[in-house]
């Protein structure tokens, strides 16, 4: 099993930046075993929405909303993902989801991901 905890969320203004972290625990196995990081968002109402992903090569694909404002990162020693996120608009006003994948694959659509965080809210107004 594992476990993640995302942090970081908060209330900001526009053109503003935060910093998600999302801390992934469970057993050495597993941990080792990550594949796929994954962001996403939701606001009531609507799907879970992708962010951006980030496989185990490094390789990371954002979606088109956000490109080139927020960067995926990864902490590999600490078993910890980053989303920062820079310029940011009342249309990214959502609760951020971390999400990760074992072994293989990094898919694209939120029902892929079998482990997920809890959500932190970030209100931009």
């Amino acid at each position: 099993h594992v476990q993640l905890v995302e942090s970081g969320g908060g209330s900001v203004q526009a053109g503003e930046s935060l910093t998600l972290s999302c801390a992934v625990s469970g057993s050495t196995a597993n941990i080792h075993s990550v594949y796929c990081w994954g962001w996403y968002r939701q606001v009531p109402g609507k799907e879970r929405e992708r962010v951006a992903t980030m496989d185990g090569y490094g390789g990371a694909l954002y979606a088109e909303s956000v490109k080139g404002r927020f960067t995926i990162t990864k902490d590999k020693d600490k078993n910890t993902l980053h989303l920062q996120m820079n310029s940011l608009k009342p249309g990214d006003t959502a609760m951020y989801y971390c999400a990760v994948r074992l072994n293989s694959g990094c898919p694209l659509l939120a029902k892929d991901f079998p482990y997920w965080g809890q959500g932190t809210q970030v209100t931009v107004s």
